[in-house]
């Protein structure tokens, strides 16, 4: 439970106060312009006190973090994991204390990553089509994050051999041969919405046929779970119909706080040293000159005109905010979702302080990757392992509410029906 004692020193920035309530820093700009808040004279911060009963912040204060991290399996769960890539997701299941039976993987460089850290993962390595997993035995959970494909709708019932084709039939069949207790699988927030619903609707369609119920679907927002980032994900989490009745799922509560940059970068609450320099990407000289006139937290239009004009080129002329051009990232924010590559022009993600991109340790911490996990393969191979992969702190926050589900599966399959009492 969060110390609420200390709640009178916690003060909110603008930027950290917008992300938490889900609002624009304009928006937070004009409250405070209307009188509604008032910053304090010295960091310019929000007290809590002013947003207190926020509901977002009163989970924060009541949270309940350390008493579910302490969940522990009172049995050894074994996991089925599939479309692994660098590890994020199977890291944090780990530290939940799920124990991972067969993990599947396409990308060779991700398979070493696997391999190299954890020499005692079953790690199969291929097109998962190819997969026979009915190899994996009395199987308790299986999790994933499917890629989001494109189903065809015309003249289909929409179910399950409607799919063929995609890799979420592939999922849907690794459910039908192991038959887990529970899965999980993760996706793009814009997975809600893909093909005005209609991809989400077969999906639901298909879970049912397979024999689960489906907890209703919710979009995760990372900076809630320890994590230094703005990355939002969608997780559907379904439980077999012969035990769904019996179970509850509960969701990870939130973090006391939001972790920022700076927690990412030096010794702290997150990691106990500072970030190791490591390989990154350069910027080219041009490219380096442009980006060095561009403000901590700042981006294109934080440039002279001409300079825009330069940078922009054709871009410069059309609509749109194109917030991600030119962006350095602030060290007292979480930062923008991580993508395979910190130097692609839509998506720039340059140091705070330092005029390049991201180096590659430094985009782990962001994704809270330990930091004696080694990524295999070359520089730019383990960008994409990373900014591909699940943030390990949200992996693990999601891993010990699917122990306790798991955990409560178990002690209500104990309880013989001559030992309930009726009276």
């Amino acid at each position: 439970m969060f110390d609420v004692q200390n709640k009178t020193e916690i003060k909110y920035s603008i930027a950290v106060l917008a992300d938490i309530l889900s609002q624009s820093k304009a928006t937070i700009a004009a409250r405070i312009k209307r009188g509604e808040l008032t910053p304090c004279p010295d960091s310019g911060k929000i007290p809590l006190e002013q947003v207190s009963m926020n509901t977002e912040i009163q989970k924060m204060i009541l949270t309940k973090w350390d008493e579910e991290h302490a969940v522990k399996p009172i049995r050894s769960y074994r996991l089925v994991e599939l479309f692994a890539g660098g590890g994020g997701l199977a890291i944090g299941m780990e530290q939940a204390g799920l124990e991972s039976v067969l993990l599947n993987e396409m990308d060779k460089h991700a398979c070493n990553t696997l391999r190299h850290n954890r020499p005692d993962w079953n790690v199969i390595e291929g097109d998962i089509s190819k997969v026979d997993f009915t190899q994996a035995k009395e199987v308790d959970i299986l999790t994933g994050g499917f890629p989001c494909q494109a189903f065809s709708y015309a003249g289909k019932s929409l179910g399950f051999e409607d799919t063929r084709g995609t890799l979420f039939f592939e999922m849907a069949r690794a459910i039908k041969e192991t038959q887990p207790k529970v899965f999980m699988a993760e996706n793009v927030k814009a997975l809600f919405t893909h093909d005005e619903g209609r991809t989400l609707e077969t999906i639901k369609n298909v879970i049912d046929e397979l024999g689960y119920e489906l907890v209703e679907p919710r979009v995760l927002k990372a900076i809630f779970y320890k994590v230094p980032q703005k990355r939002e994900r969608l997780i559907l989490v379904a439980i077999r119909k012969d035990l769904a009745q019996k179970v509850k799922f509960h969701w990870p509560s939130p973090y006391k706080r939001v972790m920022t940059l700076r927690d990412a970068f030096y010794a702290g609450e997150l990691y106990p040293t500072d970030v190791q320099e490591s390989p990154g990407q350069e910027y080219p000289l041009r490219k380096k000159e442009i980006m060095s006139e561009v403000p901590q937290g700042g981006y294109w239009r934080d440039l002279s005109d001409d300079l825009q004009r330069e940078y922009m080129q054709g871009s410069y002329f059309l609509g749109g905010g194109k917030t991600g051009m030119a962006r350095r990232l602030s060290l007292d924010e979480p930062s923008l979702t991580l993508t395979t590559s910190p130097a692609q022009k839509q998506t720039e993600r340059c140091h705070p302080i330092e005029t390049r991109p991201l180096q590659v340790r430094e985009y782990a911490r962001i994704q809270t990757f330990p930091d004696n996990w080694e990524f295999q393969g070359s520089k730019n191979a383990a960008y994409k392992q990373i900014g591909n992969a699940v943030p390990v702190n949200l992996a693990r926050a999601l891993g010990h509410s699917l122990v306790q589900l798991l955990n409560d599966i178990e002690e209500r399959d104990e309880i013989k029906p001559e030992t309930i009492d009726l009276k």
